[in-house]
């Protein structure tokens, strides 16, 4: 990690540990504005091959993310699943999830203030000297475009069946890294439209980039007991992750 923009953010640290089967896992404390958020943080047994940040769909930070941070940790990353509505925020049904995901929609300055201040909170506290990869899955793949967009010191960016959708005004010039979206060709929420519109914009800026696309997978493809649910989109989807995180990591 280098640098990440500033913000006017007011950022505290502290580190708690948890009890776990292997001893590695713990939680970074922190806050923003005066606002507490809590990211989850999975440790590799020897010595972390890279970092691999995490961030949650619109029903904010679950189990399910820490399962996949628990993966990349079994596999030798150091994973942190983000936390952007705060440990605070009521998240009990799709009215909760729908106004936290607008309210960052719709204040794109706080959204990437959250997003600057989760990933400096865990860098600050964890092998600062690491390659680090941004990841997210729904909303969390939005977000990883986001901090693209917003230029995060990063070196690279996947969005697993995110919004796709470029606000007015953003582009693509100041993204560090390179760029792998991973989207199903039947995603009601961002379609194959959208997929060619962010493909060209990264195109245009000269950003590397990619995209697997599986055929018929719709919006929560790797969320297994939604109604998305796709085995086959979600293995393949990882495959091609881990692809990426041999040639912007190494193995």
């Amino acid at each position: 990690m280098r640098k990440l923009l500033q913000s006017c953010v007011i950022l505290s640290l502290c580190l708690t540990g948890v009890a776990s089967a292997g001893g590695h896992e713990k939680f970074v404390s922190y806050e923003v504005n005066g606002k507490a958020f809590q990211a989850y943080v999975a440790q590799p047994a020897s010595a972390p091959k890279g970092k691999v940040f995490i961030v949650h769909d619109w029903d904010g930070l679950t189990d399910y993310e820490k399962k996949r941070a628990d993966m990349l940790a079994e596999l030798g990353y150091q994973a942190i699943a983000l936390d952007l509505f705060g440990v605070g925020a009521k998240l009990e049904g799709f009215e909760d999830y729908r106004r936290e995901a607008g309210a960052l929609y719709g204040n794109r300055a706080e959204f990437r203030a959250r997003l600057n201040a989760a990933i400096s909170a865990a860098s600050a506290t964890f092998d600062a000297d690491l390659k680090e990869i941004l990841i997210g899955y729904c909303f969390g793949g939005a977000a990883v475009l986001e901090a693209a967009r917003a230029g995060l010191d990063l070196d690279g960016f996947v969005s697993f069946h995110g919004g796709l959708g470029t606000p007015e005004g953003q582009d693509y010039s100041a993204t560090t890294g390179p760029v792998l979206l991973l989207h199903g060709s039947a995603d009601p929420v961002s379609g194959m439209d959208d997929l060619a519109a962010v493909l060209n914009q990264l195109q245009e800026a000269n950003i590397p980039h990619g995209a697997e696309i599986f055929g018929g997978a719709r919006h929560s493809f790797t969320i297994e007991g939604s109604r998305d649910y796709d085995q086959a989109a979600e293995q393949g989807s990882w495959n091609a992750f881990m692809r990426f995180l041999k040639d912007n990591i190494g193995s």
